[in-house]
């Protein structure tokens, strides 16, 4: 059996996944996405660092990093082609390709029922200030794509809104805005493999951001039923094999799932829980490919 990571050797996420692979007799190899080379008409078909990747039965993908339009299209256009040859990619490059973009995957949680922020996505300065008041003069500016908490920033100021919504437009931003719930600075995280949550937490933090990677503190949950359905429901929307789904309980009542993390981190969750979180997901993976540890 060969699974591979496609991630930063150094990163704290590929070194739990490879101790969990190698724990259970499953050579760990990783390689960089930056590093991806593809043939047409010659082989390997796919190769990262001389490594032909048709040749493993799974790879998991533990970062899309930022670049061009073009670098970001390749590199999922290969994930596609790795699933074509017949590896099994975790999570599938379909996911991934959903979760990454905030507005499709606000657009399929609204589909499928779930609750989500009311939000507006748009290229236009003028038609973000109408969102602006649409959506009650306070809101969420999120990139697009991005992760962590990074470029996101609240407005609830007329004038504010102007200038940040000015300065998107000179940068040729989208727009996309999205109505802020008051929620007392803490959110819930739950990680969903398979059809199982298996860990959650509570983030606090002294501001509206709750991203354990911006300061909050993590804290352990046990879940109601309610929202052990409704963590599940929403990584099914995705088709993920492994998702984080962030929640949030508004100060009026009622949850809203907020975002759906194809590429999900657990260093802080793993803090609250005696649940081995890369263990788990490795077992996930191998039990996908039909396979026994050391096969």
């Amino acid at each position: 059996m060969r699974i591979g990571i496609l991630g930063s050797r150094r990163g704290w996420h590929v070194g739990a996944l490879m101790r969990a692979l190698e724990g259970r007799g499953i050579p760990a190899e990783c390689f960089p996405i930056t590093r991806l080379v593809a043939k047409i008409a010659g082989e390997p078909r796919v190769r990262a660092e001389e490594r032909a990747l048709e040749g493993y039965d799974a790879i998991i993908v533990r970062t899309i990093p930022g670049g061009t339009l073009e670098q970001i299209i390749f590199r999922v256009d290969v994930l596609h082609r790795l699933e074509d040859l017949g590896v099994r990619v975790v999570n599938p490059a379909r996911t991934i390709e959903r979760a990454v973009d905030k507005y499709y995957t606000s657009a399929l949680l609204e589909d499928a029922g779930i609750p989500t922020p009311r939000t507006v996505v748009t290229e236009r300065f003028d038609e973000a200030m109408e969102a602006f008041h649409e959506l009650g003069g306070d809101v969420v500016v999120k990139p697009l794509f991005g992760s962590e908490g990074r470029g996101m920033v609240r407005v609830c100021d007329q004038d504010a809104a102007y200038r940040v919504f000015r300065a998107l437009e000179l940068g040729r931003y989208v727009f996309y805005l999205q109505e802020f719930i008051p929620h007392a600075n803490w959110d819930i995280r739950a990680f969903v493999i398979g059809d199982e949550v298996v860990a959650a937490m509570v983030r606090r933090a002294e501001g509206w951001k709750t991203n354990v990677a911006r300061g909050a503190k993590a804290e352990p949950l046990e879940l109601s039923e309610e929202l052990r359905e409704l963590s599940l429901k929403a990584s099914a929307v995705l088709e993920a094999d492994y998702a984080g789904v962030d929640i949030l309980e508004a100060e009026g009542g009622g949850y809203y799932v907020t975002e759906v993390n194809g590429i999900p981190g657990w260093r802080g969750l793993q803090s609250t829980t005696e649940v081995d979180i890369a263990g788990r997901i490795v077992e996930h993976v191998v039990g996908l490919i039909g396979g026994g540890s050391g096969d």
